[in-house]
């Protein structure tokens, strides 16, 4: 008979998490996505772009959003949800009837394992598509330059080191200049410098070509050839045309090269295989270079070439699996023959110590860019995976800290939640710029804010589950107690009459 109560039982502690981890997602997916439209809106609405392209940019913003609030959503659901059934005393009539805090915590657990695997498929393969094109439209937006960009005051570049551009005031409702003054530099023997009291720009229909209408000015010019005349002409109407100046919007039809961000894990993984065999060549390379300078000096016959390893890396099964997912439900694309490298002509005999010194030199250069591109590759591998466990760290996390403070309520879910996310968030950034430039490991660069978190929860999961450990007082005032009551009691004394 005990068997369908602990259904029910882990039923009903489930969806007490659920309502508020959607809640929330949502909130926090929300938030984030307006403090990126606060920023950003501007900017976008400025250029002149049309309003789906604009939507279009923050709806693809919102999967990495949700990459970083998933686990964050699981803590505050965690946070929340136990804070409320001990506030209640449900888990003391739970702990009273015989039910454990380990048997309470298995269907958190069990639920933080499912949220997490469906983390880590979005990170590994929404996230990256988002991301890839995210940045294509970003590239897109930038090429575009229309009148609302020239500012006020500063020496705007039209047209990259050809076509400088600034204005005392610009008025990008009538598309009018004052106090032009403009940095010809198009021809390379010719300098111009064109000042004008005021100035009006269109563009052609198709939005390539400048068009200035300048009014009472004067043009200085001269020639970098004949740098002993100058010439000064004055003009009541000077009209100039600036080619090759976008103002179209012009999305980019296939762009195939991604960065770390825009890769699978199982792309990701081969890039690593191949800076790996890069890492071998260059040992190879710089053995055989060195033992053929020091067999040359005592005349020996050189040794011969040392084979290539030519073996395919191995796939995880994992990629295996997706692999073969793939193989069933799209055709198999054509493969182009692989065309084997040719041996390296020896080098010329010279001087042992110069060639010595520049073999050395090329050799370390060589090998830390390989092992710098693996970093970089395996960085973001261990990210994808951190971040997803992390919802099974904060779950272990979450479920002591609402047991022990119960009467914390919405404050302690916010300030516990505010603080995990600073410490985990600010780790995860460090450790990945540790980790790309070979500081530390891959693995520990990004899994160190999960361990770390891992080692608090489990002291505090003990504490919960002791017999006799139950849950009442906790409030923030016992919070506080708990946190600082290592500082000794005179000392507490001396900081209460102080407050006094």
């Amino acid at each position: 008979m005990a068997r369908p109560i602990v259904r029910i039982l882990s039923r009903y502690i489930v969806r007490q998490h659920l309502p508020p981890l959607g809640y929330a997602l949502a909130a926090l997916t929300f938030a984030m996505l307006v403090n990126q439209i606060a920023k950003q809106f501007g900017n976008f609405v400025g250029k002149g772009l049309p309003w789906g392209v604009v939507f279009e940019v923050f709806a693809l913003s919102i999967p990495f959003i949700v990459a970083m609030t998933l686990p964050m959503a699981v803590l505050v659901a965690v946070l929340y949800a136990f804070s409320h059934l001990a506030a209640d005393n449900e888990i003391t009539a739970m702990k009273a009837s015989g039910v454990s805090v380990g048997r309470l915590l298995r269907p958190v657990v069990g639920g933080a394992t499912f949220v997490g695997l469906i983390a880590f498929a979005w990170n590994d393969q929404v996230l990256p598509r988002s991301n890839h094109e995210l940045r294509t439209l970003l590239m897109d937006i930038q090429r575009k330059k229309p009148t609302f960009q020239l500012k006020e005051q500063v020496i705007n570049e039209v047209v990259s080191k050809q076509f400088f551009l600034r204005a005392a005031r610009i008025d990008p409702a009538a598309n009018t200049l004052t106090d032009v003054t403009i940095f010809d530099l198009q021809d390379p023997d010719r300098r111009r410098i064109i000042m004008a009291d005021s100035g009006r720009m269109a563009f052609t229909p198709g939005g390539t070509d400048l068009y200035l209408t300048l009014r009472d000015g004067e043009v200085q010019e001269f020639k970098r050839s004949e740098l002993e005349h100058f010439n000064r002409t004055f003009y009541i109407v000077n009209r100039i045309k600036v080619a090759n100046v976008s103002n179209t919007f012009t999305p980019t039809g296939n762009d195939d090269y991604r960065g770390d961000r825009e890769m699978t894990v199982c792309a990701m993984q081969e890039v690593v295989a191949r800076a790996r065999k890069d890492m071998a060549r260059v040992r190879r390379d710089g053995f055989m270079a060195v033992s053929g300078e020091l067999r040359r000096l005592v005349k020996v016959a050189p040794l011969p070439p040392l084979p290539e390893d030519t073996t395919p890396p191995r796939s995880s099964l994992y990629c295996e699996a997706l692999g073969t997912l793939k193989r069933l439900v799209t055709p198999t694309p054509a493969e182009a023959q692989e065309v084997r490298p040719q041996a390296r002509p020896q080098a010329a005999a010279g001087s042992f110590a110069d060639a010595r010194q520049a073999a050395m030199t090329a050799y370390d250069q060589r090998l830390r860019a390989a092992r710098q591109r693996a970093a970089i590759y395996e960085v973001e591998i261990q990210k994808k995976l951190a971040i997803s466990a992390a919802c099974i760290i904060f779950a272990l996390l979450g479920v002591p800290l609402a047991i022990r403070f119960p009467r914390g309520g919405v404050g302690l879910v916010i300030g516990t939640s505010l603080a995990v996310f600073s410490v985990y968030y600010v780790g995860l950034i460090g450790g990945e710029e540790f980790g790309d430039r070979l500081i530390v490991s891959p693995f520990l660069a990004m899994w160190a804010p999960n361990i770390i978190f891992l080692i608090v929860s489990i002291p505090l999961l003990w504490t919960v589950g002791r017999a006799g450990s139950s849950a009442h007082g906790g409030d923030w005032r016992d919070m506080k107690r708990t946190i600082f009551g290592w500082i000794p009691r005179t000392r507490n004394a001396e900081l209460g009459s102080r407050n006094t």
